[in-house]
């Protein structure tokens, strides 16, 4: 399937959270030949990009989530119509791992071993708290950490 599924959808809230997602209104099955997740690349409103899933949550169809920074980016919010367009990602997500960070994994070699296995996402959240510290020190000590908790079995933040 190369040409983009298109349609338009309200902002819905997840529950009290402050967070978004739309309905997917088409059946995955049919579409993707699969009932679970679905990796996706979207464009909303013709102007975010954003790469992510399909996934059904307690649902009765697959939704696709819009973070906070998309939903500033579009400014809008719950309740709100989106139009959504996308595509099925079937690249390989990969995380850059800085030089730094690399070290301490080479110094490390179970974590790095256990952080390889885990998930895209699970991965980009440890390298983005890293990469969010903003002092040296902050970023040094987070990486310690951040082997502490892989080698604890955290998956994630």
């Amino acid at each position: 399937m190369n040409s983009p599924i298109q349609f338009t959808a309200i902002i819905k809230q997840n529950g009290e959270m402050n967070a978004a997602f739309v309905e997917f209104p088409f059946s995955t099955e049919e579409l993707f030949h699969t009932r679970g997740q679905v990796k996706v690349k979207a464009i909303f409103d013709d102007q975010v990009e954003y790469s992510g899933s399909l996934a059904k949550m307690k649902s009765d169809c697959h939704i696709l989530g819009l973070t906070q920074e998309i939903r500033k980016q579009l400014g809008k919010t719950f309740g709100d119509e989106v139009s959504v367009s996308l595509i099925e990602d079937k690249e390989e997500r990969l995380v850059e791992v800085a030089d730094d960070i690399t070290a301490i994994f080479n110094d490390n070699p179970e974590a790095k071993e256990r952080f390889n296995k885990m998930s895209y996402t699970h991965k980009k959240e440890y390298i983005r708290w890293i990469e969010e510290a903003k002092k040296p020190e902050t970023r040094e000590n987070r990486k310690i950490k951040m082997i502490q908790m892989i080698l604890d079995g955290k998956k994630g933040i």
